[in-house]
């Protein structure tokens, strides 16, 4: 396993705030759409569900981008591929005003220790360009603000519009302005031009898609040569003993908790599923030198509850 500390070698580009067109998008934002508050233009139309229905979530277009007739894992259950991005939105959706809490509650607040590694793994300069994944709340986009600084650029991005919508305002909140906010499906990161990005990260978002590799081979498209891309995840415990303890408390502990705090026990238990369904930490290193990166590799927290893989495009 490498532990090579090797840092992007491509430039930064400097981002205005006056821009008509993103340096990211393929697209034009919408004109008079104030900093910090873009959204993309892949949104479409949600029809007023009919009483007693599910409603469809506002998914970005080309959400539902698994083969028609194709089968997939939706936490231990077996579905359609074109039908779970609906079902993981019904699940975010769901748990989005409680998600931070319940983050501090079912991991004790490690979560946070999980997320300052990732930050200090990924080199991030002043000026750089950075898109965070699947990244719901904002936690770690709004650590690269800061980092960045005003020279540099964040997007933060998420396929959840009400997972986007709380990040949204809690980095506004925080006086973010060098961030902007983009409803895009990880699978394809359509709205997002070639080579954008000198650091990609998606943290505890990757186990949530259905086609990884496909989504691996958008992150490549989408870094600048020299860049980096890392993944935060649950993973496979290093140690037999711990990994039977720590079944028991992901399927009864986080069901129980989200019953009480987000009265949604369903939801953690499919997120408790989806951990043990996600691939093991050697697996995704082989799938992440499948989509082209290299100097891959990976570091086990908390005995491998978590892990933090880490490739680079050169």
């Amino acid at each position: 396993m490498s532990n090579e500390n090797q840092k992007p070698t491509a430039p930064a580009e400097t981002a205005t705030n006056t821009d008509k067109v993103s340096p990211f998008l393929t697209e034009p934002l919408p004109q008079g759409t104030p900093q910090g508050q873009q959204q993309s233009l892949q949104q479409e139309q949600v029809d007023t569900p009919v009483s007693g229905t599910v409603p469809k979530y506002n998914l970005p277009r080309g959400a539902n981008t698994g083969n028609v007739g194709a089968t997939t894992h939706f936490g231990y259950k077996t579905v359609n591929s074109e039908e779970k991005a609906q079902k993981v939105a019904e699940v975010f959706h769901s748990v989005a005003s409680k998600y931070d809490i319940m983050n501090d509650l079912m991991s004790f607040g490690i979560h946070r220790l999980w997320k300052r590694f990732a930050i200090n793994m990924s080199g991030v300069r002043r000026g750089q360009h950075v898109l965070d994944i699947a990244g719901g709340t904002g936690d770690l986009a709004k650590v690269f603000s800061r980092e960045v600084g005003p020279t540099g650029h964040v997007v933060l991005s998420d396929i959840n519009e009400s997972m986007l919508n709380v990040g949204r305002d809690r980095l506004i909140d925080a006086g973010c302005t060098n961030v902007d906010f983009v409803l895009a499906n990880a699978e394809t990161l359509e709205p997002f031009a070639d080579n954008s990005f000198d650091l990609l990260t998606i943290s505890f978002g990757l186990r949530n898609v259905t086609d990884k590799d496909a989504a691996l081979q958008a992150m490549y498209r989408v870094l600048k040569p020299g860049g980096r891309l890392l993944i935060l995840e649950f993973s496979k415990p290093v140690f037999e003993p711990f990994s039977k303890l720590y079944d028991f408390y992901s399927f009864t502990a986080l069901p129980f908790m989200g019953k009480v705090v987000a009265n949604d026990a369903e939801s953690y238990k499919y997120l408790a599923e989806s951990i043990r369904m996600h691939p093991d930490q050697r697996t995704l290193k082989g799938m992440m030198e499948s989509a082209g990166f290299q100097n891959c590799d990976y570091h086990n927290l908390t005995g491998g509850i978590v892990a933090v893989h880490r490739g680079f495009k050169l």
